[in-house]
């Protein structure tokens, strides 16, 4: 099982477990997380949904060294990858995104590539004093990660930035940003985000359901959706030239990207 659920107080807790592998995520996981925010999502008793992680670091990213109970195919094409990512990467964080409760991410330690499509769907991120932030998949010859947030958690300059670089962003720095609500030291991280939350669930659910729909309808009317949605073609593209050069590029940086957190 890699994913937790429990609920109490009117907040439904989700906890990433496979901290063995810093919580990377196989299709397994992602299926497993998703079935959990519907679970949320469609409990009357639930007010505000908390996801945090079990380990040292909330998510390593995309697992690419194994597939979990899913079979890998014998031929990679960028239709299978295309119709893969859609589902999992995409679908997965706009739903999320768009749950009608209350929702907040806790991050400690290493939040890399596909973990940001793990917390930036949330409304609200509470990092520990020792999380770093980082998509470093430009080194694979992709301009980003699938969910392309980066432009609007962070502004321009400092998107390019990090994806030009690949270096990792401090919770204090992107707090500067708004993508971070709060930085908190590393062992009350639990105990913060469990406090901000009980305080959330208190408020009378449909207006915290009109309030979250205030502010991304607000983002969808300036772009937002259209964005991510074309960005993710784009993002296909890096799969296509990789394919076409050198073959599906799973492992060619891996060590590389993932060294940083051992």
């Amino acid at each position: 099982m890699y994913i937790l659920y429990e609920v109490a107080d009117k907040i439904a807790t989700i906890t990433l477990n496979r901290p063995e592998a810093a919580n990377a995520q196989n299709p397994d996981l992602l299926d497993e997380l998703d079935a959990a925010w519907t679970r949320a999502a469609e409990d009357p008793d639930v007010v505000v949904i908390v996801l945090r992680a079990n380990g040292k670091h909330f998510s390593a990213g995309h697992d690419m060294r194994s597939s979990g109970k899913v079979p890998v195919p014998d031929k990679i094409t960028l239709e299978l990858i295309y119709q893969a990512e859609s589902k999992r990467y995409l679908e997965y964080s706009l739903r999320w995104r768009n749950i009608p409760k209350p929702t907040i991410a806790a991050v400690q330690g290493r939040c890399i590539a596909g973990g940001l499509l793990l917390c930036w769907p949330c409304d609200l991120i509470i990092a520990a004093d020792d999380a770093l932030f980082s998509d470093p998949v430009v080194l694979m010859g992709i301009g980003g990660v699938e969910y392309h947030g980066h432009t609007w958690e962070l502004g321009p300059r400092l998107a390019k930035e990090i994806l030009f670089t690949g270096r990792a962003m401090t919770a204090e720095e992107v707090a500067r940003t708004g993508m971070v609500n709060k930085v908190v030291p590393r062992d009350e991280l639990d105990a913060e985000t469990r406090a901000l939350a009980s305080k959330i669930a208190e408020m009378p659910p449909f207006g915290l359901r009109q309030a979250k729909r205030a502010v991304n309808q607000t983002l969808d009317v300036q772009g937002f959706y259209a964005a991510i949605q074309s960005i993710f073609d784009v993002h296909q593209t890096g799969h296509g030239n990789a394919l076409s050069v050198s073959g599906y590029p799973i492992l060619t940086k891996l060590d590389e990207m993932k060294a940083a957190i051992k």
